[in-house]
């Protein structure tokens, strides 16, 4: 059976850190079930030289299947596909195969998201979260276009035309000119605006002030009172369901 354990205050940053990394790491869950099925044969008993268990399950994984999953790229561009594409090809593909979701101009068709504007919206209250006003890193956005899209179809593109669909979208973003070329070489020219606006989780020390040292752990519900009666606010639906007693 498994078990969770509650983790002390220290760590709480440090997973919060890592959080990201174990999310994606679920992205990989069919590969790492047929590596460890695997690696069951090969357990050792104790490590040191003893007899290896056969459990007689699982086979390795071949490299075919893991390149099928092995396509995460970093923020600096390492594990980026060979492969170019321009802001003008990307325009034809954008029209084609992304703007009936996400409108011409990256502007959002009906209650998909939109993919454009939204700069300096984040510190209001209604923030809207964009390629160019949000996503830290071209990574971020390059990543889910290959792995998402276009919706009903994901992984259909080709690099070259994920390279240019990206290429347009960071172009509908004013984030590179109308001839720039996306490609591996290229990687490290593009700056995205909201790269600065992420930082480590860092309640431990900014929300410490509302910490409770002391929580209640029993008997903490305050006994119920009763202040007042529908009948006497005379609140209670009229019998056609119109309107209110009580209320203009």
């Amino acid at each position: 059976m498994w078990k969770w354990a509650r983790r002390p205050p220290a760590r709480r940053a440090e997973a919060s850190r890592l959080a990201p990394s174990f999310l994606a790491a679920g992205r990989y869950g069919f590969a790492a079930l047929l590596l460890l099925a695997a690696s069951l044969e090969e357990v050792a008993a104790g490590g040191n030289g003893a007899a290896v268990r056969q459990y007689g399950i699982g086979r390795p994984a071949s490299a075919a299947e893991i390149a099928g999953w092995d396509i995460d790229v970093r923020p600096d561009g390492s594990g980026a596909p060979p492969g170019r594409g321009s802001v003008k090809q990307g325009e034809k593909l954008y029209m084609e195969r992304c703007a009936a979701c996400h409108g011409e101009f990256g502007e959002s068709a009906g209650r998909w998201p939109p993919l454009a504007q939204g700069k300096g919206t984040l510190a209001s209250n209604d923030p809207v979260k964009t390629v160019g006003s949000y996503f830290p890193y071209l990574s971020s956005v390059f990543d889910y276009v290959r792995r998402a899209m276009p919706f009903g179809d994901a992984q259909s593109l080709t690099n070259d035309e994920l390279y240019a669909i990206v290429a347009y979208v960071l172009y509908l973003n004013d984030i590179v000119d109308e001839n720039f070329v996306l490609s591996k070489e290229s990687w490290a020219q593009v700056r995205m605006p909201n790269a600065g606006g992420f930082f480590d989780d860092d309640r431990e020390t900014s929300e410490k002030a509302f910490w409770n040292p002391d929580p209640c752990m029993s008997n903490c519900r305050p006994p119920v009172r009763i202040i007042n009666r529908a009948r006497a606010l005379d609140v209670t639906p009229d019998e056609d369901g119109t309107r209110k007693r009580g209320v203009e």
